[in-house]
């Protein structure tokens, strides 16, 4: 593959938040957990754990998971940003605001946007998840390196066809989730993602978020 190739699949990977309910072989996502595993990582760590649900086991954990978001306050093992200001702030509302007009939340619905955020506890309808954990012991740099792995996977998926979110809400009830998967404690839950093929025709899949130019984030240092 060369940049070019690689380019374009980096923009045809979006946050899919539709997902159609056909499953995909078990065989085609050990393929992506394959490639995935290719992320580098600090001293060669690897310390991601994935745990991938698949057919009733999806819809068992997606049920058990919104009785768990409508009745228990969030409790995240890695804080969550304490707040968002300047243009972090400004690209956070852009992606919010696409989304809501997408999906026809108007401003002040706030019932419409309880109703987008509880979609994130259904897994916006895919068929599998894999959620992510590393070992505590290894702090932000197995954060890290799991944080490349997820862009392998999603990378990974895309050039098999198969459309990814990663999602943080669903780490947002960490002891739920070392609870329900027999993750130990002595992992961080960092991130789900849900994955499977697009529901092309929803709306919530039709905006992209833009990208800042290169300047905006880059300092050349020359001479």
């Amino acid at each position: 593959m060369d940049l070019q190739a690689l380019d374009a699949l980096m923009a045809e990977r979006h946050s899919c938040r539709a997902f159609a309910p056909t499953e995909i072989p078990k065989a085609t996502i050990a393929q992506v957990l394959a490639t995935a595993r290719r992320a580098p990582s600090w001293c060669n760590a690897q310390p991601w754990r994935v745990d991938v649900t698949r057919g009733a086991a999806t819809d068992r954990f997606r049920a058990a998971l919104i009785e768990q978001a409508q009745s228990t306050a969030p409790k995240p093992d890695l804080p969550f940003p304490g707040s968002y200001s300047g243009v972090f702030q400004d690209r956070r509302r852009a992606c919010g605001w696409a989304l809501y007009e997408a999906v026809g939340v108007t401003k002040g619905d706030r019932a419409g946007s309880a109703r987008e955020m509880m979609r994130n506890f259904a897994l916006f309808d895919a068929p599998h998840c894999a959620v992510i954990s590393s070992p505590a012991e290894l702090g932000a740099y197995g954060a890290m390196d799991c944080g490349g792995f997820v862009t392998a996977f999603c990378l990974a998926a895309q050039a098999l066809g198969i459309a990814t979110i990663p999602q943080a809400a669903v780490a947002s009830h960490g002891p739920f989730l070392h609870r329900y998967f027999d993750i130990p404690q002595d992992f961080l839950v960092l991130c789900a993602i849900s994955f499977g093929y697009s529901d092309t025709a929803h709306p919530a899949n039709g905006f992209r978020t833009d990208r800042a130019e290169l300047d905006a984030f880059t300092q050349w240092h020359d001479g």
